[in-house]
């Protein structure tokens, strides 16, 4: 198959024909800031397995440092055991044990690696990135859609550099939070609900770091209140045994299970979808692989209205991992019917210079 490769340039000269285009970010959005940190095998390397000295032994058996592939495993087996150990309920409990350990686990990795603030990010860092997301949160009014945890896309929306710089520009950074009613000078500001995030244009579809259920309500962690580094507030309340709102469960049922239950998240999952069944926009796929894990969200791109997808590939267009997102671009179109087809094209992920690597 032959792939006309655009530069991201030329993706977006192209897509300047539709009102509205939007952007879905994976962890390749993370992995080109900070690829020490960010890759998989990376946070396995810093992990602490130290209270389950067994669960090396399962990325081992199963040929990966992937912990969604681990917990996938894991809990996969787990429904299985008792078909064939009948007599024992130890081992399917087990299981399930390490599954939600590895949950933990992973949260508190990228909690201790993540870095310090926003300071870690030098000055070019943040302007290549506002630079990448103007033409979605500026130039063409769009959402942001992100599938990672981490800090990065939130630090870059908050820095809005110096004032005086001719080049500076606003993005539209609605995220649907703000002060608490009954206590409004607390550390923290609130989901403020459905209603009003209609308005939100900012979408963490699996949780953040800087998220946390309390319950009664959604908060999220703030600098600019308490003065506290988010990372440092997030390891904090880990310490104090409270989680973010952070989906690593394995498989993309899982997920949406989790996404369902959570009002939060549930809506910016609508959210998603509304702008996915309207036909006059269009949707930038950057730092995503299209994996099965996250077919939750990918089938609401492949049955959706919009006219084009535009897909990041990162190296040798030949390459296993490119020939794998291509062949599941392709079956993304096909889901549409006659009067609502897909077209796909594929621009290169480093020519969009996102952290001004280049």
């Amino acid at each position: 198959m032959t792939i006309n490769l655009l530069t991201f340039d030329q993706a977006i000269r192209d897509s300047d024909r539709f009102p509205k285009r939007h952007l879905l970010i994976g962890n390749g959005f993370s992995i080109g800031c900070r690829p020490n940190i960010f890759q998989y095998a990376s946070l396995y390397d810093q992990a602490d397995f130290a209270d389950y000295p067994e669960i090396p032994s399962v990325f081992e058996r199963l040929g990966t440092q992937d912990f969604e592939e681990a917990i996938r495993a894991l809990e996969s087996a787990s429904r299985l055991f008792t078909m064939y150990a009948p007599d024992t309920a130890a081992g399917q409990a087990k299981m399930r044990e390490h599954a939600a350990a590895l949950r933990e686990i992973l949260v508190e990795t990228v909690a201790r690696n993540h870095p310090e603030n926003p300071n870690a990010l030098d000055e070019e860092e943040i302007w290549s990135c506002r630079r990448f997301l103007k033409h979605f949160l500026c130039d063409k009014d769009g959402h942001v859609f992100t599938l990672n945890y981490d800090l990065l896309l939130y630090w870059t929306l908050m820095n809005e550099g110096n004032p005086f710089d001719t080049e500076a520009f606003e993005l539209r950074k609605n995220d649907s939070f703000g002060n608490d009613e009954d206590d409004p000078d607390t550390e923290y500001v609130v989901w403020q609900g459905e209603t009003a995030a209609h308005a939100a244009n900012i979408h963490f579809l699996h949780g953040a770091l800087h998220l946390f259920d309390a319950g009664a309500e959604l908060q999220k962690y703030t600098w600019i209140r308490s003065g506290v580094p988010l990372i440092d507030q997030t390891r904090a309340a880990i310490e104090a045994d409270k989680f973010p709102l952070f989906i690593a469960e394995g498989t993309s049922t899982q997920k949406k299970s989790r996404i369902r239950h959570n009002a939060y998240l549930y809506q910016s999952f609508k959210v998603l979808t509304a702008n996915a069944l309207t036909g006059t926009h269009c949707f930038f796929v950057f730092g995503h692989s299209l994996a099965e894990s996250d077919e939750h969200i990918l089938k609401r791109l492949g049955r959706g209205h919009f006219k084009k997808l535009y897909v990041s590939l990162f190296g040798d267009v030949t390459s296993d991992t490119n020939r794998a997102i291509i062949r599941r671009a392709t079956e993304l179109a096909a889901m549409r019917s006659a009067r609502f087809p897909l077209e796909i094209a594929f621009f290169d992920a480093a020519s969009a210079n996102v952290w001004g690597r280049v």
